[in-house]
């Protein structure tokens, strides 16, 4: 049940077309550095799609006038630094960051090439900058908005468990950036009234006593918050959220489109458009330092319909109706 097949359709005209909207020419070729903790991103994958997209909305395409360094830690965040060293060498013009870790490893290697960070927390609060208005040095990019999103998703989660009464919270608590979103979340349960069971996991092994930790004393829902290390994770907690009837929530629709029951979080083909016209700036010759940190504008409240049916809950109409999709 898509409510955004006119917005989808225009969206793959532009892309299509991408030359013929911006003015852009083929002859210049603009080398962009795209570093992740994670698996080295594929035009296809979830968030490499959403890059692609992106810079195509920009007028830029692979190949043609774009080229994409792309570098993963493979969850080994002792190479980042080997990382940046690799992106340097190779010339690229900007370094495009998802995450806290990969931008620290960036900001301690370099102070001359500009960086646009994503999915890295509150860049003022984790000190990547001093500000968001006025960011200086060479970093500049998307903030997070976790204080505002968080109370909305613990909102969703109780219309489908109006008995929450604690809720266990996933994320990486060795990432500053997952913590202080973490944190965001935490303070908006309690100013609900609802108690916080904190599961902060550092490695794969770790779930393993985070599940153990709910089973002795089970909590009414799931919070988790999304890193590199729960992403790859995510399939675990479907399972357990589904073996004890649990219902959880996600920051971004690529948990309910594989399984998760519901996600609540900013719609990624408009924080990468925004992150591509960053980028695109800084071409043109525009300073990271003179350009303020933006924060997303858009988010989706996604809910997976069959997972819901399968964990025996209850969707209500009104909460259906609030849903910018519905996965059947």
């Amino acid at each position: 049940m898509r409510r955004r097949d006119f917005i989808a359709l225009v969206g793959s005209m532009t892309v299509a077309w991408p030359i013929a909207v911006t003015g852009q020419t083929a002859s210049k070729v603009y080398r962009i550095g795209v570093l992740n903790p994670g698996d080295t991103f594929s035009d296809t994958s979830y968030f490499g799609a959403a890059i692609v997209r992106g810079f195509a909305k920009q007028g830029y395409t692979l190949d043609r006038n774009l080229l994409l360094e792309r570098r993963g830690a493979q969850g080994h965040m002792d190479q980042l630094p080997r990382l940046v060293d690799e992106l340097l060498a190779n010339k690229v013009d900007v370094i495009l960051t998802f995450g806290y870790r990969p931008t620290l490893a960036v900001k301690q290697r370099t102070t001359t090439v500009p960086v646009v960070v994503t999915q890295s927390g509150d860049p003022v609060a984790d000190g990547l900058v001093d500000s968001l208005a006025h960011p200086g040095g060479n970093l500049t990019g998307i903030s997070d908005v976790s204080a505002e999103l968080a109370p909305k998703r613990l909102e969703f989660l109780k219309e489908v468990a109006p008995g929450l009464r604690r809720v266990a919270m996933l994320w990486n608590a060795d990432d500053l950036g997952m913590t202080l979103r973490y944190r965001a979340a935490g303070a908006a349960a309690q100013a609900l009234g609802v108690s916080v069971q904190p599961l902060g996991v550092r490695e794969p092994e770790d779930f393993e006593a985070a599940f153990a930790a709910m089973n002795a004393n089970m909590p009414d829902g799931i919070l988790m918050v999304a890193d590199r290390l729960t992403i790859l994770n995510r399939r675990r907690v479907y399972e357990f959220a589904a073996t004890h009837r649990l219902p959880a929530i996600y920051e971004y629709d690529l948990f309910p489109r594989d399984g998760g029951l519901m996600s609540y979080g900013p719609n990624m083909d408009e924080t990468y458009e925004r992150a591509a016209s960053l980028v695109d700036r800084i071409l043109k010759g525009a300073k990271p330092a003179e350009l303020p940190f933006e924060q997303p504008t858009k988010f989706e409240f996604v809910i997976n319909s069959k997972t819901a049916k399968a964990l025996g809950l209850p969707v209500s109409p009104s909460l259906i109706a609030r849903a910018d999709e519905v996965i059947e």
